[in-house]
């Protein structure tokens, strides 16, 4: 049995649950500068290029996730230049400057961080070429050095940014962090079962996985979390999407996921799962459906 992801494997949109879909379309459209892909009833997507990024569910009925509790930490979104991560940046100093949480510099990127209106985390980010990336032993070295987003926007916003010029660049999904009860159980299910690499780790605190060398598809950590049990249905994370190269990956990684006792729901098209703090994950591939 095959115990990797394959090394192409990367993410898909991530699906948030909303109390207020106009506003929260608002948000990453207006502020994130993400583009409204489609648009049916209780549903809007939004992404770039054709893209989907973020899936934007209207869940009326259900209410803020409790203190403490397993879930998202937050939704990645990597821009492909500099220029186009400093107009998003931009963008949100102009309309919703109070959502902006913190910058740094973490050596393989430079990353800006926010909250959306309902408080899901936002992460807007740029990688440095992979050739200056550093490893060793397997573990990819990172850090949070201190990130001026002044002086970033300094350097890298130019007018035609300013205005928009690369409202239509392509962004995807990088990464997600998730909030989880514990480290162990963490690694046990996403390197053990589901094939992750492990390419870094914060003690008791966070792992970092990885498919194909990236340093980090996924992340989840105990910041906010530490014992949490499986979530309750609330607001928030409804459900992060791996995109797998090809059929075989799709069904090695269905094999291997029952192999390690997890239950997996395959509707012909897609595989569905729930990690031991119950965030759904739906793995999907070319050919499929």
């Amino acid at each position: 049995m095959n115990e990797k992801l394959a090394a192409d494997t990367g993410m898909g949109p991530v699906t948030l649950l909303v109390g207020d879909l106009d506003a929260m379309t608002a948000y990453y459209r207006d502020v994130v500068t993400l583009r409204v892909l489609s648009a049916d009833g209780d549903t809007v997507t939004l992404g770039r290029a054709g893209r989907p990024i973020v899936v934007l569910r209207h869940e009326p009925g259900l209410r803020h996730a409790s203190a403490g509790s397993a879930g998202l930490f937050h939704t990645a979104i990597l821009f492909e230049t500099q220029a186009a991560l400093a107009a998003a940046l931009y963008s949100v100093a102009r309309h919703a400057p109070g959502t902006f949480t913190g910058s740094a510099d973490h050596l393989v990127s430079q990353a800006f961080y926010f909250t959306d209106p309902e408080g899901n985390g936002v992460e807007l980010y740029w990688d440095r070429d992979r050739t200056e990336w550093s490893w060793t032993h397997g573990q990819v070295e990172m850090a949070t050095l201190f990130l001026d987003p002044n002086g970033f926007l300094r350097e890298h916003l130019s007018e035609e940014a300013a205005l928009g010029a690369t409202a239509g660049d392509a962004a995807s999904v990088g990464h997600v962090h998730l909030s989880v009860g514990d480290v162990a159980t963490a690694r046990s299910f996403y390197v053990d079962a589901l094939g992750f690499d492990e390419t870094a780790a914060l003690g008791e605190q966070a792992v970092f996985v990885s498919a194909g060398g990236y340093p980090h598809h996924m992340a989840m950590n105990v910041w906010n979390s530490r014992g949490a049990g499986p979530r309750m249905p609330a607001l928030g994370l409804g459900r992060v999407d791996l995109a797998l190269p090809h059929e075989d990956a799709l069904g090695e990684l269905g094999d291997r996921l029952r192999h390690h006792g997890v239950r997996v729901r395959d509707d012909g098209r897609t595989l569905r799962f729930d990690d031991p703090w119950a965030n759904l994950l739906q793995a999907t591939a070319p050919g499929r459906g």
